[in-house]
């Protein structure tokens, strides 16, 4: 028996917000959505060009709080390919949250605060 991992679920405050934010800081962009008949519920994909893992945006109306994401031990990561462009086109979006440059690494944050990882190609 075998699996393979397809795809990642985070519940947004702000669909629109974080789609745009995926799409200029990650180049992601939506694959399908699904949207609830009586409006409660938006869930899209989006994803890159290079495989098939999907990251799923979750919009809830009847969840107008903040998420608590607890401490933020919990992230997805991004291997970039042009790590020098990819860290200054995210301090020019104002999303760095971390630095541990002994590990070569960085992270940023979403509009909801997720953090995600970004590493260079090794």
């Amino acid at each position: 028996m075998t699996f393979s991992m397809i795809h990642e679920n985070y519940n947004v405050s702000d669909l629109n917000a974080s789609i745009a934010f995926y799409g200029k800081a990650l180049g992601l962009h939506e694959v399908r959505r699904n949207v609830a008949s009586d409006g409660s519920y938006i869930i899209a994909f989006l994803a890159d060009d290079a495989n098939g893992f999907e990251l799923e945006l979750t919009w809830l109306r009847d969840h107008p709080q903040k998420y608590d994401l607890g401490e933020c031990e919990f992230h997805l990561a991004f291997r970039a390919s042009d790590f020098e462009a990819a860290h200054a086109l995210h301090k020019e979006m104002g999303c760095i949250c971390f630095e541990n440059e002994a590990m070569g690494i960085y992270f940023i944050t979403d509009p909801d605060g997720y953090w995600l990882e970004i590493i260079p190609t090794r």
